[in-house]
Order: structure tokens, then sequence, then C-alpha cells
């Protein structure tokens, strides 16, 4: 008579781990080897038939069931102290990082390579700890801090329209994407293709600049939309007539604006006190990040002006206003959706941050 084939002995817990492991999409190819041969032994399979449907040898097999046995989920981890030695003494370690937040002498940065000379070590080496340590000496990152006095109080203003839109009325996002080129590659590029990349030439021939002002609809994503050649107070109340004409008489309209000057202008002050449907909310100075309609700009840069090519000022015109119609036929909101007070501590964060820098 055969002897009976024994079993991993397995608990529920551990049994849902071992397969989250197996599904997981960061798990390493160990981590998921090691959770399927505990699996398949608690199946009842033998260890001959398991290595063959693993690919590995029966000892090893043996070895994790063992490990499994004794110590549970933590003997499926490799214990410290194995594998090579780091052949990169501490002190240096601490010398590349320490050294990355100080430029070198006549250089604004350090590169992997300089780096990697002034230390000894090769530049794979110090791509390795830089990475480790989050160091990234080539990234900058932009930013503006208002200065407006009165930045907290029209900074709730505009968020409270947001958050909290006021009943029969609508919410618009205003603004002006300015000066945009029609500009014509002076030689055809090459398409994108599998194995290939696009390309294009460096230079450029110019055929004018277009202006569009927009309005977007906060609650629904809609675009009251206007081209025009230039920015200027006239253009701006053109505009203002276009939102009054395009939207139900019945219904309030808040406007958030930046503060542009044609904003301001007297023609554009009287305009509110003349149509009392209007009101305008004047985001804080150097804040266009709180407008909405700011991040609908951006898509219509990267989608169609940015890497278009257009024989004429007519030809841009017609490419946007398509896209923009495709657009409207399929609106597409930007919500709000960070928390105020929130925004304002990370904000007076980055305030004190250049204070404390230049302090130590």
């Amino acid at each position: 008579m055969s002897r009976p084939i024994g079993k991993q002995a397995l608990s529920r817990k551990d049994r849902q781990e071992l397969e989250r492991r197996i599904r997981a999409h960061g798990a390493s190819v160990r981590d998921v080897l090691r959770a399927r041969v505990v699996l398949l032994r608690a199946q009842g399979h033998k260890q001959t038939r398991v290595a063959q449907e693993l690919g590995v040898s029966k000892n090893c097999v043996n070895k994790w069931c063992q490990r499994f046995a004794h110590w549970g989920m933590a003997g499926l981890v490799d214990a410290t102290g194995r594998g090579r030695k780091a052949s990169i003494g501490a002190a240096k370690i601490n010398r590349i990082i320490t050294r990355a937040v100080r430029p070198p002498d006549g250089q604004t940065r350090w590169s992997t390579r300089s780096m990697a000379r002034a230390v000894g070590v090769s530049p794979d080496t110090v791509h390795r700890i830089w990475s480790r340590n989050d160091i990234k000496p080539h990234s900058a990152r932009t930013f503006k801090l208002s200065k407006d006095p009165e930045f907290e109080k029209k900074f709730w203003d505009v968020i409270g329209l947001y958050l909290n839109p006021p009943e029969r009325a609508l919410v618009l996002c205003c603004d002006v994407m300015g000066q945009r080129r029609a500009v014509e590659r002076t030689q055809p590029g090459l398409p994108l293709e599998i194995g290939h990349i696009r390309t294009r030439t460096h230079d450029y021939m110019r055929y004018g600049t277009i202006t569009l002002f927009a309005a977007l609809n906060y609650l629904n994503g809609r675009l009251i939309t206007r081209t025009e050649e230039r920015h200027a107070h006239v253009e701006w109340l053109l505009f203002l007539k276009q939102i009054d004409r395009q939207t139900p008489r019945t219904l309030d309209l808040h406007l958030i604006v930046d503060n542009d000057s044609t904003h301001k202008h007297p023609s554009v002050d009287n305009w509110p006190a003349e149509h009392p449907r209007f009101h305008v909310h004047f985001a804080p100075t150097s804040s266009s990040w709180m407008d909405r309609v700011e991040r609908f700009f951006a898509d219509l840069t990267a989608d169609v002006v940015r890497e278009g090519s257009f024989a004429s000022l007519r030809e841009l015109v017609t490419d946007i206003e398509q896209y923009l119609a495709r657009r409207n036929a399929t609106p597409r909101t930007y919500k709000w959706r960070a928390e105020g007070q929130a925004t304002l501590a990370e904000i007076q964060r980055a305030r004190q941050r250049p204070a404390q820098v230049n302090m130590s």
C-alpha cells in the first residue's frame, strides 16, 4: 500500500494572502513562485508534480514548504544578511546624497557622470542611490505664490462657487487663451509608426495669431467660445454680450475671471451694473490654477495647437472650432476636489519654505 500524500497545512488567512500575492501586479517573480509552491502542496499535489509544473527542482519545493511549516508567511521571505555584500561604504553613499543638493562650483547642478567622477564610483551607482533617495537634480518645478493682499477672501469666494454652486444660476469659468500662433513646418515630417517616433522640423513659417475667449460651464462642462484677432476690452465686451445671448435669461451668471487689465476696464466695470444677472468673481492675482477653464486650455493646446502644422490662420481656427464642437458634443467637467483649508495650509507652507532654507 502506497504512502498517502501529505498536505501542506494552510489557514484561511494564509490562503487569502498567498492568493493575493499571486494576483498582485507588483509582486516579484520569486514571491509568486513561493506562494504557488505552498498553495499547490496545500491542494495535495506531490512535490515532484509541483516541481515539474513550476519548472523548479524538488529540493526548491521542499525548502519553501519546510520554511512555511516552521515560520508561516515569514518563512517565505529571504533571511537578512544573504546575498552579495555592499561594495560601497556608508560614508561614500552619504557623500553622494549630501553633495547632490550642493551644486559644484560654476554649475547649477550635478549630473550622474560628474558626481561619479567626483566620488569615484560608476554613474549607474550614483543613479541607483539618487533614485533610492528620491533625489532628482535634473528636475525642477515652476511655481508662483500670490501676493494678493485679499488672497484668502478671493480664494474662498471662488472655492465657494465650486463646492456650493448657487441655485438657479450658472458658474462660468472665463478666460482668454491669447496669441496662439498658426505655424507651418518647413518640411513634412514622418508619422508615428511601430518602432519609429514622429519627426518634425525645428523651423517653421508664421501666419499670424489668434485669441480664443472661452467660458466653461462648471456644472456640465459645455463651452461658450469666440475667436478674435486681438484681446482688448472691446473684444471682451463682445464676448460678454455673446454669453448673455447664449444663456437662459432666467438664470444668474457667476463669472470667475482673472485680473487682466481688460477685465477691469471702465467700460467693463459698468457691465454688471447694466446687467444685474452678471456677477463677476475675481480670482487672486497669480492664481490662474484656480480657474477651471485653464485646464481646458491645457487640453486644447496639447491636442491641437502645439503639435499642429497649419498652412494659414484660417486653418488653425477651423481645427480649433472642430475640436470645440466635439467637446461640446461630449462635454467634460473639471471638478474642484481639493479641500479648501488643506490647500491654504499647503500654500502657507510654500511661503514659509524659502525663508527656512535661507536661514539654514
